[in-house]
């Protein structure tokens, strides 16, 4: 935001950090607040700098100024107080989320944007007890949130459009991609691709098709490639090159009165299998097991060579 009001972070365990962690390096300052865990909050927001210092997104040089624009709290008024944009990431129970919005709100700056990272509640819900909830909308992140640019905005039936604007400015400000939900659906967005291409590998392994190992494979290689450099309809609209996406039907003779056939044969079954979980481990077991060692062979090692890929995909993106 123009005028570098401080966000402030209510609840900042791995959202709240590495939201945070976008803000201060695109210097705007934070306040992060937190019940009992300062010294997490604060050993996260190191790490997050130095793994920025190694990969060469922060100069070593400004990582203590960096660093000095973030400020700590166990108090909801003390963090809120002043801020022009508060993320909302407490528990996810309506309760405790109608609790929060209203200490929130007791002491927040009238204009003040309030967002709720909730990952399964209804933001008009969430909202249905503010004292405003025309400025309350989801912006829902994707671990991890502080490489990830992706951010859900979700209006509730009394969200302003005005409201929206100053959240996709702000987001925007910090290097992320905001995307509007004008109606609410469950999972959002990028959570329903994910659960139809989930259902879709559960039961490809299931039924004996492939591997675990495999499933993987012909994701990343193929159409997950295309995907993280276009998206679907873009990518779509190249397939069908020269004539684009509006010739798609003809140049592959897909005749809509009649059933698709993949589409036909694809799970369509909404309770997951009961031994999925065992049938998954067992290949990922195997998968891991074939990696090259400098691509990790444990979680940790794992996540740690991912964040690394996801920062060079990130400047080819021009992200950073």
């Amino acid at each position: 935001m123009a005028d570098q009001k401080k966000v402030a972070f209510i609840g900042a365990g791995l959202i709240g950090t590495g939201l945070a962690l976008n803000c201060i390096t695109h210097g705007v300052p934070v306040a992060l607040q937190t019940r009992s865990r300062v010294e997490l909050c604060k050993s996260r927001i190191a790490a997050g700098l130095d793994f920025f210092v190694e990969h060469g997104i922060v100069d070593a040089a400004q990582k203590a100024e960096i660093h000095g624009l973030a400020t700590f709290t166990t108090s909801v008024a003390e963090a809120v107080t002043g801020a022009g944009f508060i993320q909302e990431s407490g528990p996810d129970k309506l309760d405790s989320k109608h609790a929060l919005i209203a200490e929130i709100e007791a002491h927040a700056p009238e204009d003040a944007v309030i967002a709720t990272s909730t990952s399964s509640q209804s933001i008009t819900s969430v909202f249905a007890k503010a004292a405003r909830p025309e400025r309350g909308m989801g912006g829902h992140p994707y671990l991890p949130a502080h490489l990830i640019p992706l951010i859900e905005i979700t209006k509730g039936e009394k969200t302003q459009d005005v409201f929206v604007e100053k959240a996709k400015e702000l987001y925007t400000s910090i290097g992320k991609e905001p995307v509007v939900l004008n109606l609410e659906v469950i999972g959002f967005i990028a959570n329903r691709f994910q659960s139809a291409i989930h259902r879709e590998v559960v039961d490809l392994v299931g039924r004996g098709v492939c591997s675990v190992e495999d499933a993987d494979k012909a994701l990343v290689y193929s159409v997950g490639m295309r995907w993280g450099i276009l998206g679907q309809y873009l990518a779509m609209h190249l397939s069908a090159s020269p004539e684009g996406i509006g010739e798609f039907n003809k140049k592959y003779n897909i005749d809509i009165k009649k059933p698709d056939g993949r589409l036909s044969a694809l799970a369509s079954w909404n309770v997951f299998p009961e031994d999925w979980c065992e049938k998954a481990q067992a290949g990922i077991e195997k998968e891991i097991a074939h990696r090259r060692p400098e691509t990790g062979n444990d979680i940790a090692s794992i996540e740690k060579w991912r964040d690394k890929m996801l920062v060079e995909a990130l400047r080819l993106h021009g992200k950073l």
